[in-house]
């Protein structure tokens, strides 16, 4: 993800309220995959324990997708909000 790349998550504090800061960092961290890379790096994967978890994640994205598309269709009943 971040391989090659000088990528640098900036968040600015505003009257120094450093908790908002704080929590607006997380968010971005979280949302360019940061704490997903820190994990993957934590310890050393085979290349064969790599190839399958990421043949596994490319078919939960491709099931999510349809399902998602079933649902816009009107062939599945979506999930509602209690």
């Amino acid at each position: 993800m971040l391989e090659g790349k000088d990528k640098r998550v900036q968040v600015l504090v505003r009257d120094n309220n450093v908790d908002q800061a704080l929590k607006a960092l997380k968010k971005k961290m979280q949302r360019e995959g940061i704490f997903r890379e820190m994990k993957l790096r934590g310890h050393y994967e085979k290349p064969s324990e790599k190839k399958a978890r990421e043949k596994a994640e490319a078919i939960r994205r491709t099931r999510k997708l349809a399902r998602k598309r079933a649902q816009r269709e009107g062939l599945l009943v979506g999930k509602g909000r209690r």
